[in-house]
């Protein structure tokens, strides 16, 4: 799908939007430091330091998520919701996360709490900006999940179990693999600007392989490519 996009503002950056997208992908889509983003440029002659890879991921990653939203398919009517414990400096705090029947995740809330009002306010955030709504919400069992469901989404259909709510728990892998690397967050803001950029980033350049023929998965990956380099405003070598 083509869009009408404006370009991010490269101005007075002294690499070209192909390095830096380049350093962004990588850093998002596959479970690196941005030491390990700083080597795997060296290994190519661009000599960067981490700490410019970490300035171009703070300020690119979110430009490119919001871009990648923009421009998705409407998501499933199914949507799964579930939370999972992070520890921050010793404290716990919740990842809320919901996807769609097709494992998309659609949007992410870090908070200390996981009762009512923490719920309430997951869902109004997920909600903003959307023109429809679910046919269907799976949760498990927390019963925060419902009270902010029928105040809210009082019209949708909601189904408490914990065994149909697999597909939301096992998108969470991800996230442990990718806090593990970064030997945990360091705030739960940390967190939270990390997260709503790598679900979208990640999860674009991961179409549901098992599903398709090797010829239909190479066709798509190769569309989200160029979907990418209209995001990232680089120019195709034609």
């Amino acid at each position: 799908m083509k869009t009408n996009t404006t370009p991010p503002n490269y101005k007075g950056y002294r690499f070209p939007p192909e390095i830096i997208s380049h350093a962004v992908w990588l850093y998002f889509r596959f479970s690196l430091s941005f030491r390990d983003v700083e080597e795997l440029l060296a290994q190519r002659g661009i000599v960067v330091t981490y700490e410019t890879v970490r300035q171009w991921c703070l300020k690119f990653g979110q430009t490119y998520t919001n871009e990648l939203r923009r421009r998705r398919p409407r998501c499933g009517d199914t949507w799964y919701r579930d939370e999972v414990f992070l520890t921050i400096r010793s404290e716990r705090h919740y990842l809320w996360r919901a996807v769609d029947q097709d494992g998309n995740v659609l949007d992410i809330l870090v908070q200390s709490r996981r009762n009512t009002k923490a719920a309430k306010r997951f869902f109004r955030k997920f909600l903003k900006g959307l023109q429809y709504v679910p046919r269907v919400i799976i949760t498990d069992k927390l019963r925060s999940y419902g009270a902010a469901k029928r105040e809210i989404l009082p019209s949708v259909e909601h189904r408490q179990h914990k065994g149909l709510n697999n597909r939301a728990e096992n998108s969470h892998q991800s996230t442990r693999l990718r806090e593990k690397k970064m030997r945990r967050f360091k705030s739960a803001k940390q967190a939270q600007r990390f997260l709503s950029a790598f679900g979208p980033i990640s999860g674009h350049f991961q179409p549901r392989r098992h599903r398709m023929s090797a010829q239909d998965y190479h066709a798509t990956l190769q569309n989200r490519f160029q979907t990418w380099n209209e995001v990232t405003g680089v120019k195709l070598v034609s």
